[in-house]
């Protein structure tokens, strides 16, 4: 399957939004000169269960819609940030207070940013 970064992406907002991911950001770093991958997705949990539980739901909606794994996940034993890489995306799924740690969209502020509304 010959697999664009487009329907990747949407497949894998709708496994965080099944798991009601907050605040997803989706950074758009095609256009920039250093970037390692086509998009950022950037959302947090409540909770470390939540966390781990949305990186999971991630994995499953995209692995049941599309056939396709992650090429690397970290972070799912400490649950305070997981990433999920599938080259051209990567998932960041954070606990709020990571997120403001580590404020990855001021980091990529060049970056086209989307912002999916909680539902």
């Amino acid at each position: 399957m010959n697999l664009t970064s487009d329907k990747l992406l949407e497949v894998l907002i709708e496994g965080l939004k099944n798991n009601k991911a907050r605040e997803i950001h989706v950074l758009n770093l095609k256009n920039l000169e250093n970037a390692v991958t086509d998009y950022f997705v950037v959302c947090h949990g409540t909770s470390r269960t939540h966390v781990a539980s949305t990186a999971n739901s991630v994995e499953k909606e995209v692995k049941d819609t599309l056939g396709e794994y992650p090429w690397k996940k970290e972070g799912h034993t400490n649950g305070e940030w997981v990433l999920v890489d599938y080259s051209s995306i990567v998932v960041h799924v954070f606990q709020q207070e990571a997120r403001r740690f580590y404020n990855i969209e001021e980091l990529w502020a060049d970056a086209e940013t989307t912002v999916i509304e909680d539902e």
